[in-house]
């Protein structure tokens, strides 16, 4: 169960980035669950990582690796986030690194590795290195779509994004794979995004970028508030294309920020419409906030209210438990009689109350539709946060009872 198609795009080859796919029989025997990135010499890569202080053994060694030498290959592997398993799970960890780098003729701090799955048991060493040469055997340009579904976990789709743009005459290419549909709560969550684009880019704005860009779109995005062990989200530039490098202050670097922003959006989205048991895509408006923290502070609230999201899947208009909602989010002095709150385009709150013009038969239009928004504005301020959300089903709690399975 997802919302919308959810039809992978055309993906453009990205040049000097090469993907390779094997089946190391992880959970499921026959199932492609290790992928391999490999980045041409010169590559620069940043990126975000989960804050959850339970951070999974792969998070610690892509930090220590980023900060030691520049990435050559991405490791990742399905079936297993080699999370909470202490020095062992580092351990193997470096082990399947190593042995990546030795197949490649790489140093092993230019192997970045990445795990997601079940949390607590130990990584199958063994079975990840032996896929290694069949990864490494089948690098190809055009094996985006292929990674995508190797990615996957509790998925029901694969999820990407791919354009061309010019810039000041050069073409340059993005595309990118993502994954996740439980465990989902800003400051990562259990997922997985890997953005690449030919463009050269300075060290420093491709930070800049991976920071900014991924605050606005995967650090919006909840399905039911648990962070998880193992999200990181990478920015890749290999540098192949024709124009020159792209810096913080070079004219190119807005346009190329604003392309790379709908990229990593649509990525972060087609999270939320594959949530757990999904069947609504909700964004939450924040508006007429005195500060950034008091919006983010009511989204949420909204978001992750499970009297909210079941009425959502109900299609139920039941605008009081949105309203409980907002007011039990902690913002301080909060005037009820001049905040708004609307559903799509139907006020349902109004001078402390509900709106004059509302109807049951008006909100429950609004229900009916499988995208909603909530608006509220606080009318305090000029600041505004966006959140993006789903609906609780009963699916949700069927494939999260029937995880380990």
């Amino acid at each position: 169960m997802a919302v919308g198609p959810g039809a992978l795009p055309e993906f453009f080859p990205v040049t000097g980035v090469k993907i390779g796919i094997a089946s190391a029989g992880i959970k499921k025997p026959g199932r492609k669950d290790v992928v391999v990135f490999e980045l041409a010499p010169e590559s620069r890569v940043a990126g975000i990582f989960t804050r959850n202080q339970f951070c999974a053994a792969p998070v610690v060694l892509s930090r220590r690796h980023l900060a030691e030498a520049s990435p050559r290959y991405l490791l990742i592997n399905t079936g297993n986030a080699n999370a909470g398993t202490g020095e062992r799970g580092l351990v193997d960890a470096e082990r399947c690194c190593t042995a990546l780098a030795e197949k490649a003729g790489v140093t092993v701090s230019s192997v970045l590795p990445f795990s997601t799955g079940v949390i607590g048991e130990p990584l199958p060493v063994e079975k990840i290195v032996g896929a290694l040469p069949e990864a490494l055997a089948d690098t190809r340009e055009d094996r985006w779509a292929e990674a995508a579904s190797g990615i996957m976990t509790t998925d029901t789709r694969p999820k990407g994004a791919s354009c061309r743009i010019e810039l000041d005459g050069h073409v340059v290419t993005i595309s990118g794979i993502s994954k996740g549909a439980g465990m989902i709560r800003p400051n990562m969550a259990t997922m997985l995004g890997f953005i690449a684009t030919d463009a050269s880019i300075a060290p420093d704005a491709l930070q800049a970028l991976a920071s900014e860009l991924g605050e606005k779109s995967f650090n919006r995005i909840t399905i039911d508030g648990d962070t998880s062990t193992n999200d990181a989200c990478m920015l890749m530039a290999s540098g192949q294309y024709s124009g020159p490098e792209i810096t913080l202050d070079s004219p190119l670097f807005p346009q190329l920020k604003a392309t790379l922003q709908q990229v990593y959006l649509d990525l972060a989205h087609a999270i939320v419409r594959d949530g757990e048991g999904a069947t609504k895509f909700v964004t939450i408006d924040v508006a007429g906030a005195r500060n950034q923290q008091e919006a983010l502070d009511v989204a949420y609230t909204v978001a992750h209210s499970p009297l909210v999201k079941t009425a959502l899947f109900a299609s139920d208009p039941n605008w009081g438990r949105i309203l409980a909602a907002v007011g039990r989010a902690g913002v301080p002095d909060l005037d009820l009689n001049a905040l708004e709150i609307y559903l799509g385009d139907v006020c349902l709150v109004r001078e402390g109350g509900r709106a004059d013009d509302y109807s049951e038969e008006r909100g429950q239009a609004v229900m009916d539709q499988e995208e909603i928004t909530i608006a509220i504005d606080l009318k305090r301020g000029g600041v505004r946060e966006t959140v993006w959300t789903c609906d609780f089903s009963h699916d949700y709690v069927t494939i999260n009872a029937e995880y380990r399975s």
